[in-house]
C-alpha cells in the first residue's frame, strides 16, 4: 500500500487549492481514506474523511469550505479547499485504513489508520 499525496503550496486568503492522494499497490474497494494535517506544535487532526461506501465526514473547521472525492478510475482521493484561512496552513497528510465492521471515518482518529503518504505543505497567508 502506497499513497502519494501532492498539491500543496502557497495561497492568499479566501483562495482555492486542490490536494491529491494517489494510490498504488490497492484499489480503493475496501478501504477509508482521510485527510489530516499538522500545524507546528499541534497535534494531528482528520479533516476529512471517506468510507469505502462513500459515506463522508468532515472536522467542524472545515465543514462547508472543504470538498473529499474519489476517482475510483485514477484511483486517487482529492480535497477540493475553498476560501481558505491562515488556520488552514499546515502540513496535509492522507492516510488509508481497509475498512472492518466500523469505518473510522467515523472520528477520524490518525491512530485507526495504518498506511500513510507523505505530508505535502499548505500555506495560507497574503
Amino acid at each position: 500500500v502506497q499513497l502519494q499525496a501532492s498539491g500543496g503550496g502557497l495561497v492568499q486568503p479566501g483562495g482555492s487549492l486542490r490536494l491529491s492522494c494517489a494510490a498504488s499497490g490497492f484499489t480503493f474497494h475496501y478501504y477509508a481514506t482521510g485527510w489530516f494535517r499538522q500545524a507546528p506544535g499541534k497535534e494531528r487532526e482528520g479533516v476529512s474523511c471517506i468510507s469505502s461506501s462513500d459515506a463522508i465526514t468532515y472536522a467542524d473547521s472545515v465543514k462547508g469550505r472543504f470538498t473529499i472525492s474519489r476517482d475510483n478510475a485514477r484511483n486517487t482521493v482529492y480535497l477540493q479547499m475553498n476560501s481558505l484561512k491562515p488556520e488552514d496552513t499546515a502540513v496535509y497528510y492522507c492516510a488509508t485504513e481497509r475498512e472492518g465492521w466500523r469505518s473510522p471515518c467515523g472520528e477520524r482518529r490518525p491512530s485507526d489508520f495504518g498506511s500513510w503518504g507523505q505530508g505535502t505543505q499548505l500555506t495560507v497567508s497574503s
